[in-house]
Parts: structure tokens; sequence; C-alpha cells
């Protein structure tokens, strides 16, 4: 924020996120009706050139805006100075569905300072280029889409809740955890969707499309951002334990609040 400034605390970091990620999701809208590159980082985990096109765009308005801060993104790793400030940056969420032409994908960027208690995300963006749905968040500010107040759903019968999931990239060498919480979340809520999108999944979430998220394994930059928008729009979000959730933890379950215990409980039984 610049000295002297009256503007908000963070407005400068949010109209940066926005405006990287509306040029980044111009790379993807124009990129997904294209052929593609593709090749594999992992069994089942595709990269391609729009991938990195949109990263380079996104990292290089950042620098450019804020060369002090660090930044933390999924292609490119860590890169920028040690700083107090960070960057969490997936430029393209949903990646294996771009490479099949599925349209369900999204641009996810954050910003987070460094507390006494470690990082904490204040600035939250989810771009949905396809359907040109940007959703933000300023941590005690509020969840906005298109500029307009969100807020989770009220529902808070299980039984007819709408939940939303993932399966991780390293599905085929450990099936059987994954599947059997899945197993027992179908049979619990109305309905579960795989949509493809962790980030969406949090953002729709915090909309009220859906009721409750779980999954487990993702990275930081699958995160950061939906967390911030659930918490802004009301929701609760933790580990499967309950355990105050952050970026850096392998597991996630974002709910409208109301939820949040029953499915805690089938996703970490008592012993």
């Amino acid at each position: 924020m610049t000295v002297g400034s009256t503007r908000p605390p963070f407005e400068e970091v949010l109209e940066t996120a926005m405006a990287s990620a509306r040029g980044a999701g111009a790379i993807l809208r124009q990129g997904f009706y294209r052929p593609k590159t593709v090749r594999l980082k992992g069994e089942i985990d595709p990269v391609t050139e729009f991938d990195l096109a949109s990263e380079k765009l996104i990292t290089e308005m950042i620098g450019a805006a804020f060369p002090d801060h660090y930044i933390l993104a999924e292609e490119g790793g860590r890169t920028g100075p040690g700083s107090a400030e960070c960057w969490y940056i997936d430029p393209l969420d949903g990646t294996v569905n771009y490479t099949h032409g599925f349209p369900v994908f999204c641009v996810s960027i954050a910003f987070g300072t460094v507390g006494r208690s470690g990082p904490e995300i204040q600035v939250g963006v989810v771009f949905d280029p396809l359907r040109e749905e940007m959703f933000t968040a300023v941590r005690g500010r509020g969840a906005f889409l298109n500029g307009a107040p969100v807020s989770v759903s009220d529902q808070a019968d299980l039984g007819r809740a709408l939940l939303a999931t993932g399966f991780p990239y390293d599905i085929r060498r450990e099936p059987d955890p994954v599947l059997s919480r899945f197993r027992e979340m179908c049979l619990s809520g109305q309905g579960v969707r795989r949509a493809g999108s962790a980030a969406l999944d949090l953002a729709w979430l915090a909309a009220g499309r859906v009721d409750g998220f779980w999954e487990e394994r993702l990275h930081p930059w699958d995160t950061a951002a939906g967390m911030l928008l659930v918490q802004e729009a009301g929701g609760r979000v933790t580990d499967f334990s309950g355990k105050a959730y952050r970026p850096e933890l392998k597991e996630i379950l974002a709910t409208n609040g109301r939820l949040h215990y029953n499915m805690q409980q089938i996703l970490n039984p008592a012993p």
C-alpha cells in the first residue's frame, strides 16, 4: 500500500490479483479451443503450454507491482526474495479437465502475510474465464462474485446436502483411504460432485452452490484463495480432525459451518 494513501488495506494487492487473473484467463480461454502440447509431471498430472503462459503473465504482473514479494507458483516453484509477503498462484487449476476439453477450470491467486502463527491469507481471487466469474475476498471485508456479496448456504441436513471433492494425483498408489471416505460421503449426502478443480469447488461453496467440500494431498496454491473465500462467506475451514486449516496442510474440510461436525465425524471417526 502506498505511503499516505487513504485506500483500504490490500486494495492494490486485490487489484493486481484481479488484473493478472483476467489476463491469465484470457490466455486460457483462447487456448481451450486450440490443439495443446501436453506433458506429464506425474503419472496422471499434466501440464500444457497454456499453464506456463498463464503463470508467466501472472508472475510478471505481480513482480512488476510488488518486486519485493515472494511468489510460490505451481509450475515455477519458489521465486523472488525472502519476504513477509507471499503470493500463492495456480495458473490453471483443473488441467486434466482443460486438456480434455471439459469446461471446468480456473485461475487461483492468493496473497498472504507472515504473522506470529505463520502465513495468514489476506486476499483471495478465483477467476473462471469461461463463465466470466470473478470470486474475490479480502480478510474482514466479505466474499464477492463479480462485485456482489455471496454467502455460504444454510443447509443443516447432511442428507440433503450437495458435497464436492477431488481425488489426489497419486490415488493409484494408495486408493483405499480416499475411496473409503468417498463412499461414506456418497452414502451420507444427497449428492457428491467431483468437478476437478479444488479452487472452484471452494469458490462455489462460498457462493452457496455446494454445501461442503473435502480433499486431501493438495498444495498451498490449490486452496489458499478458496479458503479465504469460504471463511469470508461465513463458512468454516479445518483439516479432517477439526484443527484450523493452513494452506500447507495436506487435508482440507470446508463447509457452511452447519455441516462441519457431521462431515468431520465421517472423515475422522473417533477410535
